[in-house]
C-alpha cells in the first residue's frame, strides 16, 4: 500500500447520561458480533467500532441514525431532511452514489439483513428507542459479507431481561415535529420480551416535506436450556405520507433554501411505503467445541413513488411513466457452524441463501390533456414486469493464534447473484425485454495482528471485494430504451489496511487506520433526471485515507467529571481512468469527458466529529458537540460543490429516580451558530438540482417516564 500519512488533532466525546462515577464510554464493547468471531475490537485485525445505547440515545430525538453514529470514523450518515429518500450513508466512499436508499454497504438488524441480495438496503425500520448497540465494520474484513460489502453496519436491539418495565417518551422539535413512543420489556421465567411502538410526524423544514412514520417492533427471547437459545423478531414500518421536496439548483438554494422546485408541487412528488418482516434465530451448543446458529427471515415491502417528469417525456411510446409501484417479497437463511479447533484456533463455516421477488409497475403521473389535464395522479400503465434476484454464498473464516502475541485470520466467500426479468408489458412500440444476467466472484480476506505490548496492537489486513448493480440500478437503460440494463457489470475492489490500537493510556484510547482501496469497473451514474438514473461502468478508481478515533475519561479528582471523544477521517477518492458520460437525458451515446484525477462525487476529503461531556452530579449531564465536513463535489465533472461547514451543538439532560419511577428530560440545540449549509447532495442530478439544504439553529425537548414493576 502506498504511504498515507495524516496528522489529526481533535477533542471531545459523548459520555453516558449517568453519574460522574459512571464508566467511561468506549467505541468498542467487550465482545463484537459483526466479525462472527465474538471478539473484542481491540484484538481484531480490522477497523470495527461499537456504539452503545447511551451514545445512541442520550440527549437525542431518536429519529435519525445519523445522530448517534457521528463519532465513528470513515462512516458518513447524512440527514437529507427528506424522508421519502432515506438517509445518505457511505463507508470509505462506498455508497456515496446512491440518490436514495443505501447501496454498497451491508446492513443487518438483529442478524437479519436489511440489505437485499442485489445490494440495495434501507434503514427506515430501525427503532432507535430499543436499540442496544450498533457495530460498524470497515475495510478488508467486510468483504466476507459478500456482494456490495464496502462496509457492514449491524444493529442489535435489547433483550428482555429482569423485572418488567414500561416507558413512555415524547420529543418535540421545530417545524411542528413530534415523536411519541412506548416501550415494554422484561422477562417472565425463561422468556424475554421487548415491545416497542413509535410515531413520528413533521411538517418539514422545507416546503413539500411533510412526513409521518410509524414503527412497531417485537422481540421474544427464549432459553429453555443452557445450550439452546431462540429469538423471534417482528417489525413493521409504515410511511403513509412522505412528501419529496427534491433537490435545489444553486440559484434556487441561494434564493430560498426552504423552497422547492415548482415541479415538486405540480407533480405532487411523494412516497408511501409499508414493510413487515419476521426473523427467527436458533443457537445450539452441541459440545464445548461445536455450536450451530441458524437465522431465517421473510418480509414484504410495498412502495409507491410519484416523480416529477415532464408530461411530454412521459408521453413517449417507450417511457415507463412518472409513478413507480413496487411490491417486494424477500426471504433467506444463514447457517453457521463454529468449531473451536484448539485453544489457539477456531473455524466458522457458513452458507447464506437470499432471495428477492419484485413486481415492478410504472404509470404515467398525469390524467387527461389540455385544460382538463391533472398532474400528480396515477395514470395509464406503462411498465409491468417481474424481477427476481437470488444468491447462494458459502463462506469460511479461520482465526489462529500463532504465538502468544501474534494472531492470523483468514476468510473466503463465494459471492453469487442471479437476476431474472420477465416482461409483461409488450406492444408494437414496446418489445419483450425479458432477460437474465449472472454475477459471481470469490472474495478472500487476510489479517495479521501483533500485540507489541499488553495495551498496544498493530495489524495489517487485505481483501478483495465485489459489488453488483442493484435492481434499481439495472432498471433503466440510456437513450430511452426499454428493459433492464443487463450489460452493466459488477465492480471489483482490492482493500489494504494498516492499523494501530492503544487502550488504557493516560491520554486516552486511540485507534489509527491507514487504508487504500483500488476498484475496477466502478459503477457510475450515466444520467440522473426526474428521479430516474441510468448507470455505466467506468474504469479504475482509488480511495486512500486515514481514520483516527480517540476517547478519554477522567479517573481522578476533578477530571472524573469529564469525558471526551473525537473521530477524524481523511479520504482522497478519485477516478484513475477518464471516461465519457452524459449531462442530459435521454442520451444515446456518452460524449462528455470526465478526466482522470477527478474526485468521486458525494465525498468530502475531511470529516471531524468531537464531543465534550460534563457530569458534575449524579443524573446531570451537559455536552458540547462539534461537527465539520469538507467540501463535497456534486458531479463527476467536479464543476460544482457543496461548501465545507462546521457546526456546534449542545445538550443538557437530567435524570431523576424516585421509587419505581425513572424520569428524564433533556433540551438540545443544533447548529447554534445558525449556519446556512447543505446537509446532503444528489449526485450527478441532470437538472442541476444537486443540493438538499439543512435547517438553521433549532431546539428540541425530550421527556420520558419509566416504571419498573
Amino acid at each position: 500500500m502506498k504511504a498515507i500519512w495524516c496528522l489529526a488533532v481533535g477533542v471531545g466525546v459523548q459520555g453516558a447520561a449517568q453519574a460522574q462515577e459512571a464508566a467511561a464510554p468506549r467505541l468498542d464493547p467487550v465482545v463484537l458480533s459483526v466479525t462472527r468471531e465474538g471478539r473484542s475490537a481491540f484484538e481484531l485485525a480490522a477497523s470495527v467500532d461499537g456504539v452503545d445505547a447511551a451514545q445512541l440515545r442520550e440527549g437525542k430525538a431518536l429519529i435519525n441514525l445519523s445522530d448517534g453514529l457521528a463519532l465513528v470514523p470513515g462512516l458518513v450518515v447524512r440527514d437529507r431532511q427528506n424522508y421519502a429518500q432515506d438517509a445518505q450513508l457511505s463507508i470509505r466512499g462506498f455508497g456515496a452514489r446512491a440518490s436514495f436508499g443505501i447501496r454498497g454497504v451491508r446492513l443487518l438488524v438483529d442478524g437479519i439483513p436489511a440489505t437485499q441480495p442485489d445490494g440495495q438496503g434501507q434503514i427506515s425500520h430501525i427503532d432507535l428507542g430499543t436499540a442496544q448497540r450498533v457495530e460498524v465494520l470497515r475495510g478488508p474484513y467486510s468483504v466476507l459479507y459478500g456482494n456490495a460489502a464496502g462496509g457492514v453496519i449491524q444493529v442489535f436491539t435489547e433483550d428482555g431481561r429482569g423485572r418488567p418495565r414500561a416507558q413512555l417518551s415524547a420529543w418535540s422539535g421545530p417545524d411542528d415535529s413530534q415523536r411519541l413512543a412506548v416501550n415494554v420489556s422484561g422477562a417472565v421465567g425463561e422468556l424475554g420480551v421487548v415491545l416497542g411502538a413509535s410515531r413520528f410526524r413533521t411538517e418539514g423544514w422545507r416546503q413539500n416535506s411533510q412526513t409521518e412514520r410509524r414503527l412497531g417492533n417485537a422481540k421474544f427471547s427464549w432459553q429453555p436450556t443452557a445450550d439452546t437459545q431462540l429469538r423471534l423478531v417482528l417489525n413493521s414500518v409504515a410511511l403513509p405520507q412522505a412528501q419529496d421536496p427534491l433537490g435545489l439548483t444553486r440559484a434556487q438554494m441561494q434564493a430560498d433554501p426552504r423552497g422547492v422546485d415548482p415541479a415538486a408541487l405540480s407533480f405532487n412528488t411523494r412516497k408511501t411505503m409499508h414493510q413487515t418482516q419476521l426473523g427467527l434465530q436458533w443457537e445450539q451448543r452441541l459440545s464445548p467445541q461445536h455450536s450451530l446458529q441458524l437465522s431465517l427471515w421473510q418480509g414484504h415491502r410495498d412502495t409507491e413513488q410519484f416523480q416529477a417528469i415532464p408530461v411530454g417525456t412521459q408521453a413517449a411510446a417507450t417511457h415507463p411513466g412518472g409513478v413507480i409501484a413496487l411490491e417486494r417479497d424477500y426471504r433467506g437463511l444463514d447457517l453457521q457452524w463454529r468449531w473451536q479447533l484448539s485453544p489457539q484456533a477456531s473455524l466458522v463455516l457458513g452458507y447464506t441463501r437470499d432471495g428477492l421477488a419484485e413486481q415492478r409497475s410504472g404509470y404515467q403521473n398525469f390524467l387527461g390533456s389540455g385544460a382538463a389535464q391533472q398532474l400528480g395522479v396515477q395514470g395509464a400503465l406503462r411498465r409491468n414486469e417481474d424481477n427476481r434476484a437470488s444468491s447462494g454464498d458459502p463462506y469460511a473464516q479461520l482465526s489462529w493464534r500463532l504465538l502468544p502475541q501474534l494472531e492470523f485470520s483468514a476468510g473466503l466467500r463465494r459471492a453469487q447473484l442471479r437476476v431474472r426479468s420477465q416482461d409483461h408489458y409488450i406492444s408494437a412500440t414496446n418489445p419483450d425485454d425479458s432477460g437474465a444476467v449472472d454475477y459471481s466472484a470469490t472474495t478472500p480476506a487476510l489479517g495479521l495482528s501483533w500485540a507489541v505490548a499488553p495495551d498496544w496492537r498493530v495489524y495489517a489486513a487485505w481483501g478483495r471485494g465485489f459489488e453488483t448493480p442493484t435492481l434499481n440500478e439495472l432498471a433503466y437503460r440510456a437513450g430511452g430504451q426499454t428493459g433492464l440494463n443487463l450489460a452493466l457489470q459488477g465492480a471489483r475492489s482490492r482493500h489494504t489496511e494498516l492499523g494501530l490500537k492503544t487502550r488504557g493510556a493516560a491520554l486516552g484510547d486511540v485507534n489509527l487506520a491507514l487504508f487504500e482501496v483500488g476498484t475496477s469497473q466502478e459503477i457510475v451514474t450515466l444520467t440522473n433526471q426526474g428521479g430516474r438514473s441510468t448507470f455505466q461502468n467506468a474504469g479504475r478508481t482509488q480511495r486512500r485515507g486515514a481514520e483516527l478515533a480517540w476517547s478519554w475519561a477522567g479517573s481522578q479528582g476533578w477530571a472524573r467529571q469529564w469525558q471526551a471523544q473525537a473521530a477524524y477521517t481523511w479520504l482522497d477518492a478519485q477516478y484513475r481512468d477518464g471516461f465519457l458520460t452524459c449531462t442530459a437525458a435521454p442520451c444515446a451515446r456518452p460524449s462528455v469527458s470526465v478526466p482522470a484525477g477527478a474526485r468521486l462525487p458525494g465525498l468530502a476529503r475531511q470529516q471531524l466529529a468531537a464531543t465534550l461531556d460534563w457530569l458534575p452530579t449524579r443524573g446531570l449531564r451537559a455536552a458540547l458537540e462539534l461537527r465539520h465536513l469538507g467540501a463535497v463535489p456534486v458531479n463527476d465533472l467536479n464543476t460544482d460543490a457543496a461548501s465545507a461547514y462546521t457546526l456546534l451543538g449542545a445538550s443538557l439532560s437530567q435524570e431523576l429516580r424516585t421509587g419505581p419511577w425513572t424520569l428524564k428530560a433533556f433540551v438540545r440545540g443544533d447548529n447554534l451558530s445558525n449556519r446556512r449549509y447543505v446537509g446532503s447532495v444528489i449526485v450527478n442530478d441532470g437538472n442541476g438540482r444537486y443540493f438538499e439544504p439543512a435547517p438553521g439553529r433549532s431546539w428540541g425537548l425530550g421527556l420520558s417516564a419509566q416504571l419498573q414493576y
